[in-house]
């Protein structure tokens, strides 16, 4: 039987920083939306205090969880043990993010120092810790990580990357709001 918790103590904090690998889960308020569930890898979480916690968004195809957050904040991020004790933890919440482009960006980038390159920071407030057992999760070995999404966006000069971002992820595939390019 699961059980809930009030802040991440050493022991969870343990496994999730032990973890390779972790999903995030949005959607948007209406209905017909699009539920999103994406995986995330990299060295790319950091445990803020107790009840705080971010990750670094590298970019991808789509915009969902960004869309998702500036409509209504929600989020869980899920852990399973993949080696190891079987066990799952989730941190349900509310997000925000700062995008590379917006004041605070740096601050918030400067949590990752093993990245120079972000489409956004998603920071979560932790209303809800619950573990489970993970009886029915696989075992698999790591093996290290893809070097693909690095290599794309470094590849590009840090404008043409930006300008890039803009092109990919101006709206969810529900039409909500992603990536806005700001004035000049």
């Amino acid at each position: 039987m699961g059980k809930t918790y009030e802040v991440l103590d050493d022991k969870l904090t343990n496994f999730i920083l032990a973890q390779k690998m972790f999903f995030v889960t949005t959607a948007p308020l209406n209905r017909n939306g699009h539920v999103n569930v994406s995986p995330k890898g990299y060295d790319c979480f950091k445990i803020i205090n107790p009840t705080t916690v971010a990750y670094l968004d590298l970019g991808g195809s789509g915009i969902e969880t960004l869309a998702h957050l500036k409509e209504n904040g929600r989020i869980t991020i899920m852990f399973c043990a993949f080696e190891g004790k079987a066990n799952i933890v989730r941190l349900y919440g509310t997000g925000t993010a700062v995008s590379f482009d917006e004041p605070g960006f740096a601050a918030a980038l400067a949590l990752f120092p093993n990245f120079s390159r972000a489409r956004s920071i998603i920071t979560i407030n932790i209303t809800r810790i619950a573990d489970s057992c993970g009886f029915g999760v696989p075992f698999y070995d790591f093996k290290g990580e893809r070097d693909q999404l690095m290599r794309s966006a470094l590849h590009r000069s840090e404008e043409d990357w930006k300008e890039y971002r803009y092109m990919r992820n101006p709206k969810s595939i529900d039409g909500l709001e992603g990536l806005v390019k700001p004035a000049k």
